[in-house]
């Protein structure tokens, strides 16, 4: 990975508002451990990652943003990459963090996503 390594997000139909993916695609929600899933975009395609991803039926994503691992490092968001999941797994993790400066982090990297735009779009 390198800081160009852009770090793929599968956007759920609900984490969009009024036409724009809100900060909640960026958030680790409780069930997630603070852990963050993103597809290392070094290892696979916008598209392909869709795919893997609405595999599993109980899966359901609008299409993909992504951020870049430099992001991600400006905000102080340690990127793992995490083979053991799945070969093209990594996470952002928030594990050290408060809600507060979870949120706040969050709100960053989502505006940085929709400025890239969408990679995929279902």
């Amino acid at each position: 990975m390198n800081p160009e390594t852009l770090l793929m997000r599968q956007v759920n139909p609900s984490f969009i508002q009024n036409g724009r993916v809100t900060s909640q695609a960026f958030r680790p929600t409780p069930k997630d451990n603070s852990q963050l899933s993103v597809y290392n975009g070094d290892l696979i395609a916008p598209e392909n990652s869709w795919r893997h991803f609405t595999l599993n039926p109980s899966c359901r994503s609008s299409g993909v943003m992504a951020v870049s691992e430099s992001e991600c490092t400006e905000q102080a968001v340690p990127v793992v990459e995490d083979a053991i999941t799945f070969p093209e797994h990594a996470y952002l993790d928030f594990s050290n963090m408060d809600k507060k400066e979870i949120e706040r982090k969050a709100k960053v990297l989502a505006s940085k996503a929709h400025d890239r735009n969408w990679l995929y779009q279902a």
